[in-house]
């Protein structure tokens, strides 16, 4: 953790959005590297360069079914004057040992089949009578059901040039070529390149493990009966599959009634698949607020300025928050607000390039564009803190959704964009250039 000379020392300090965030990413470090099967390193990022072993094709071979035939004897082949070659067996995809291709002959030849000796090019099956005698056909039947295709003679309808539908070998990767660089993110093209390439295993940095706690009382799961006071639990829904999106294995915890001692054991029972922990609720100034209670005296024994703390940042919505690391491994910990709204923002804020971070990618941050404002009136921005607003974007424009002041968690699935409004202007007008963060 960043040490306590680092930070400010007055407790009532109004922490900016960037000292909060950089405070996070001080004291957040990638995940150690491991080798991983290719399935399981789907999603993670890797710590060395990838080289070919072997060339992509590692041989000559066909990019489509038909025969392979000499280029001299097939020159202007045409259906009313066709070549016809001697048919000298089949070469299957796989074949060890193919046969010879001499003069006047050809070669019954599929897809990803090597292109057999003597042979120049291949012509598709479309451009033959397929050994039927008749004129051209639209494919091979089934060797099982008739072998006798791969013997006697074939009529070729149209010319070739030379390396026609053969695949080079090399044409695709060549041994000793840079497959994948350090630094990128496995997805299904990339683990299919290191299969074929010969790459059982990868070593990379591992998806983060990310456990997500709400905590309240009157919360309540989904599909249970709500009692008098009670709502239903989104904010452990909303930030677990927020924690996926941005990449990580997340776990959700069902909701922590308020108490300090029950929080504690919930939490210390998280630490041992946790690589970082995300709580929801009970960070403000209320006389419930349990993760304050509970954790504001929790301390790393063995680490200068380690426990979690709690602040109040120049931030709306999302203006109490609270940070550090704990148990033996210093897991840290993001204390979000419990409002639907609040602990959305305060995830994409902070906890995304958090997990982001633990990954080891070096750019952790959504990207950010300039978009024109549309609104009815002009949006509050209060002088001195930074205020992030719901928006839907297209065309270079973005619209509020839900209003200045919204906290509603229906404004987070009807937006596609955070409008962030600058802290030195109290008010932003229609028509202005705002920074808008897509959220897709």
């Amino acid at each position: 953790m960043s040490s306590a000379a680092t930070r400010p020392a007055d407790p009532d300090h109004l922490w900016t959005v960037d000292e909060h965030l950089e405070d996070v990413l001080t004291t957040v470090r990638p995940l150690e590297p491991i080798e991983l099967q290719l399935l399981d390193a789907q999603g993670c990022v890797l710590v060395e360069d990838v080289t070919v072993p072997v060339s992509l094709p590692p041989f000559d071979n066909s990019s489509m079914d038909g025969y392979a035939v000499r280029v001299t004897d097939i020159a202007g082949a045409s259906e009313e004057f066709p070549a016809v070659l001697e048919v000298v067996g089949d070469v299957a995809a796989g074949a060890a040992d193919p046969v010879r291709v001499g003069p006047g002959q050809a070669a019954r030849i599929m897809t990803g089949a090597p292109l057999p000796p003597g042979a120049e090019a291949v012509v598709p099956v479309e451009w033959t009578d397929g050994g039927l005698g008749e004129g051209p056909v639209t494919g091979m039947r089934a060797r099982s059901l008739a072998p006798e295709g791969a013997t006697g003679h074939v009529r070729v309808h149209r010319s070739a040039e030379p390396r026609a539908h053969v695949r080079a070998e090399g044409s695709d990767v060549r041994a000793g070529d840079r497959a994948l660089a350090v630094g990128t993110v496995l997805g299904p093209s990339q683990i299919a390149l290191l299969a074929a390439i010969g790459r059982g295993t990868v070593r990379v940095r591992p998806r983060p493990r990310v456990v997500v706690l709400s905590t309240g009382s009157e919360l309540v799961q989904p599909d249970e009966p709500l009692g008098g006071g009670q709502i239903y639990d989104s904010n452990s829904f909303a930030l677990t599959a927020a924690a996926r999106d941005a990449g990580a294995i997340a776990y959700r915890v069902g909701a922590v009634a308020d108490d300090a001692e029950t929080l504690r054991s919930a939490i210390e029972d998280q630490l041992v698949r946790a690589d970082l922990l995300v709580t929801t609720g009970g960070v403000s100034v209320g006389a419930y607020d349990v993760v304050k209670e509970a954790l504001s005296d929790v301390g790393d024994a063995d680490e200068a300025g380690g426990g979690v703390e709690f602040r109040k940042l120049a931030m709306q919505p999302g203006k109490p928050q609270g940070f550090g690391t704990i148990g033996p491994d210093h897991t840290p910990l993001l204390a979000l607000p419990g409002n639907p709204v609040s602990s959305y923002v305060s995830f994409e804020v902070f906890v995304r390039p958090a997990i982001r971070t633990l990954m080891g990618l070096t750019d952790v941050h959504r990207p950010r564009i300039r978009a024109t404002l549309t609104a009815d009136a002009a949006l509050s921005s209060p002088a001195g803190r930074r205020q992030f607003l719901r928006g839907t974007y297209a065309d270079g424009k973005v619209t509020p959704v839900g209003g200045a002041g919204s906290h509603l968690v229906a404004a987070l699935a009807h937006a596609d964009a955070l409008i962030v409004l600058p802290e030195d202007a109290e008010s932003v007008e229609p028509g202005s250039e705002v920074e808008v963060i897509p959220l897709g």
